[in-house]
């Protein structure tokens, strides 16, 4: 029987996610996931929606259909006003609107242009939201709205207000070189920012709700990682800033800053691939509000390759059979030489392997049919500029 303490955690994230528009940028690094997939014209996506930005990226490296999947509505309806937009919008106005984060007329924009573009559930969301753009206010920027943008907000409060660091963000973020970085860091930033407030707060389940990290990924840091996640989340800061270069950084950016810079940005937002996107290229997204599982179970599809995010966290502990019934469906709906990318807030998780599923009438288990490529992760999470995901799995589905 849950605690009191237990409760009230699921309680808080279940309200955060079941109200909200969690993310608005995807906060999983692409450029890894390029190099993994090895996508070719034959390949169909499978990707957890999120903020829909990697669904975008992987379009651009034209495969033959991307399906963006996810549950909670907001997400996708952000997904569909970026499609709108670049359907719609002039690149002036659409770095605007998703590089600035703000657009001047973004009320005659949404109402003339975005809005008939969209299904009727992501008009109801934006015909209420739309504001976010509005670049006035508090939170002046699309990307402190949202509840990871409004954590952003408030560390951004932190920061010129408390800390008073703001001189020296601006120096490392226009840093050329990583000793420079590491220099500015750790003269500038490292014992002005972390103080026993901060360390209490990032371990807190009801903060952490609001960036998406549910209380099983805390509980896994907690009992494996020294020190628990605070120190899991203060030696990640650390190496994002001092040992990977923050030139082309622009997840962090974009959350210490509220917009990302022309060169400094996600690749569909970069003018020449908005170009291709609104070429005809975007038209291979299709966009889905449901889990994996009733996806996999209601669409026709066959998926040669599988972006898993690290939603199945959240599935280990109290819900595994959904977790099963989504690998059993998995395989059902499967290509031949079928690729699977996933990531995990844990250092060291076997719950993958564990799972049940049935191959040609014969039972298995998940670990023996997959094989995992560990050269390549070895090679590519390091270079992960997010750097907030304790492990990165890539594995081909082996059903011989």
């Amino acid at each position: 029987m849950p605690t009191v303490r237990e409760w009230f955690n699921n309680k808080w994230f279940g309200l955060v996610h079941g109200k909200n528009l969690v993310y608005n940028t995807c906060w999983e690094d692409p450029r890894l996931d390029r190099v993994a997939l090895d996508l070719g014209p034959q390949d169909e996506v499978m990707v957890i929606t999120s903020a829909g930005c990697n669904a975008l990226d992987y379009t651009l490296c034209s495969p033959k259909a991307v399906h963006a999947v996810d549950m909670n509505p907001r997400q996708n309806a952000l997904l569909e006003l970026k499609i709108a937009a670049i359907r719609r919008l002039s690149y002036s106005q659409f770095f605007s609107m998703f590089g600035r984060g703000r657009l001047p007329d973004y009320q005659s924009v949404y109402w003339d242009a975005l809005r008939p573009e969209l299904t009727p559930t992501s008009r109801d969301y934006w015909d209420r939201y739309i504001r976010f753009f509005a670049g006035t206010g508090w939170r002046r920027s699309f990307y402190f709205h949202g509840t990871s943008g409004t954590l952003a907000r408030v560390v951004n409060f932190y920061i010129d207000r408390v800390a008073k660091v703001r001189p020296a963000i601006n120096q490392i973020l226009a840093a050329k070189t990583v000793a420079e970085q590491k220099e500015i860091y750790e003269r500038s930033l490292d014992r002005k920012f972390w103080n026993k407030f901060v360390r209490w707060a990032v371990g807190r389940d009801t903060t952490l709700s609001f960036l998406g990290v549910p209380q099983a990924q805390r509980e896994h840091l907690d009992r494996t990682y020294k020190g628990g996640i605070t120190q899991f989340i203060e030696d990640c800061i650390e190496t994002v800033f001092t040992r990977l270069p923050l030139q082309d950084n622009y997840f962090w950016r974009v959350y210490l800053t509220g917009e990302y810079t022309p060169e400094c940005c996600p690749e569909y937002v970069k003018k020449e691939n908005f170009e291709k996107l609104k070429g005809g290229l975007v038209d291979r997204l299709h966009v889905y509000t449901a889990s994996v599982l009733d996806c996999l179970k209601t669409e026709q599809l066959t998926i040669s390759r599988f972006v898993l995010l690290d939603h199945m966290d959240w599935l280990s502990s109290h819900r595994f059979p959904i977790l099963e019934a989504e690998w059993q469906a998995i395989i059902d709906q499967s290509a031949p030489q079928t690729r699977i990318l996933w990531r995990s807030g844990g250092l060291q998780t076997d719950y993958v392997n564990r799972v049940r599923v049935t191959v040609d009438g014969k039972p298995r288990e998940v670990g023996e049919i997959l094989k995992y490529n560990q050269p390549l992760v070895d090679e590519l999470h390091p270079k992960d500029r997010v750097h907030t995901y304790g492990s990165f799995f890539v594995a081909d589905l082996n059903l011989k």
